[in-house]
């Protein structure tokens, strides 16, 4: 019998790209969107679709019965909704923080509150929680969505050995910049924000693409990533982390650079630019 699976945040980059790769090696794919016309073109190859918004727990828990009850089994799931909300941290509003932890830490653990009891009872599964470098190297800017990732960590380690003797595991996939449209959304993620004047060499730095998005020559494809986040799925012994790239291993080796030296190193950035 064909593995199933559960991916959120399929309508485009890193979600699209890893339906399609689990679909390749003929997995049953449950392709996941808040919009189910964004992911047709993945019912058209053969995934099953269902709309899901990661905050609505409602959804949450409807879609997870949905499979159970179609396919009898959830053998992996693969938490990749999610945004970054970027700005310093004086300037982000307490409400905007919480939209970026109930769609970036509130959903992972929505869905893996869902899908655990069906998985200890099978005594097998997967869950495979996509996170970023950025949960584990904090850099100005940033703060909001390094926050929400580095909670995201820290659930999955505790996570990991909670569900060990239930022949369940709890992989990290840490890609960094990745070509897709996630960093070319700043204007949007600015908008809300109460810019206090005092950050706008931070705010130039976010709005140039070519340094965090799609157009960043150390970006990774979403193909890239997607093939990571299949191997963190499928491989028999896991990992407990996947880093993506090149970029994304140099990142996590700076992180054992003393505070002060990387506070350093920041502040020539900032004096630079």
């Amino acid at each position: 019998m064909a593995k199933t699976v559960l991916i959120t945040g399929c309508s485009s980059g890193i979600g699209r790209a890893t339906a399609r790769a689990f679909r390749e090696e003929e997995w049953t794919v449950y392709a996941t969107a808040r919009d189910t016309a964004d992911v047709q073109d993945l019912a058209d190859i053969g995934c099953e679709t269902a709309a899901l918004d990661v905050t609505d727990a409602t959804q949450v828990e409807g879609v997870v019965d949905r499979i159970v009850e179609e396919q009898g089994r959830i053998d992996c799931l693969v938490n990749n909704a999610g945004y970054g909300q970027f700005g310093p941290v004086e300037d982000v509003p307490t409400d905007v923080l919480h939209r970026q932890f109930d769609v970036n830490l509130y959903g992972p653990h929505r869905l893996i509150r869902a899908v655990l009891p069906h998985m200890r009872e099978r005594e097998s599964g997967r869950i495979v929680n996509v996170s970023s470098v950025a949960g584990r190297v904090s850099t100005p800017g940033m703060g909001v969505y390094c926050a929400s990732k580095f909670s995201l960590e820290a659930l999955t380690d505790a996570l990991r050995n909670e569900v060990e003797p239930y022949d369940v595991e709890a992989v990290l996939v840490e890609p960094g910049p990745v070509e897709t449209a996630f960093a070319d959304r700043t204007d949007d993620q600015f908008a809300p924000l109460d810019r206090s004047g005092a950050y706008e060499t931070i705010y130039r730095l976010y709005e140039d693409s070519t340094v965090f998005g799609g157009q960043s020559p150390v970006a990774v494809t979403p193909d890239q990533v997607a093939e990571v986040i299949l191997e963190a799925g499928l491989t028999p012994d896991p990992e407990p982390r996947y880093p993506v790239g090149a970029f994304a291993d140099l990142t996590l080796k700076a992180r054992y650079l003393p505070d002060r030296l990387q506070d350093t190193a920041y502040g020539l950035l900032n004096r630079l630019l």
